[in-house]
């Protein structure tokens, strides 16, 4: 499915909206990516406490189900160190997406009843990611690795990025 459907929907659609709206945190130069399905349901995972994504920009779409409540929250970003942030709740309407900043704080509420199952995709770009680790705000340090580990690339070589696995925290 990552090849078929994911890869070409980031290079050919959402990069360029990326691009528009987030130039600023690499929406242009986004080279690589993490999908995976979130399940809430009742008597299992209800919410998401606040957090930020792994990621340069993010796609949160509602695959739907029927369920009730369950709103999306934003606060302030991550460089504002307000002890208490204002939050704004977005509805999340099966079968439509949000684009958001990975370093948005952000969180699900619980759901009321019924089923929300979610795409998400955290987009990456390693221009961006090699300068500073988004999760740990530190200079990484890269180590080989196969893949896209976590968005961080190496030296490109003959228009491939040599890839790396994570950031060290040492």
């Amino acid at each position: 499915m990552d090849e078929a459907f994911i890869t070409p929907l980031r290079e050919k659609y959402l990069q360029p909206i990326s691009a528009l709206l987030y130039p600023d945190c690499g929406g242009g130069c986004l080279d690589s990516h993490k999908a995976f399905v979130v399940k809430y349901a009742l008597r299992e995972d209800l919410d998401l406490s606040s957090h930020y994504d792994n990621a340069e920009v993010t796609l949160n779409v509602s695959l739907g189900k029927e369920f009730t409540e369950g709103n999306l929250y934003f606060a302030e970003f991550r460089q504002d160190h307000k002890p208490v942030p204002r939050y704004t709740e977005v509805e999340h309407v099966p079968r439509h997406g949000l684009f958001h900043r990975g370093g948005q704080l952000h969180g699900a509420l619980p759901i009321g009843s019924g089923e929300r199952w979610n795409l998400i995709i955290w987009m990456r770009s390693s221009a961006i990611r090699n300068q500073l680790c988004p999760m740990c705000n530190r200079q990484p340090d890269l180590v080989p690795a196969d893949g896209f580990g976590d968005g961080f690339t190496g030296n490109p070589r003959d228009g491939q990025p040599e890839t790396v696995d994570f950031c060290s925290l040492t």
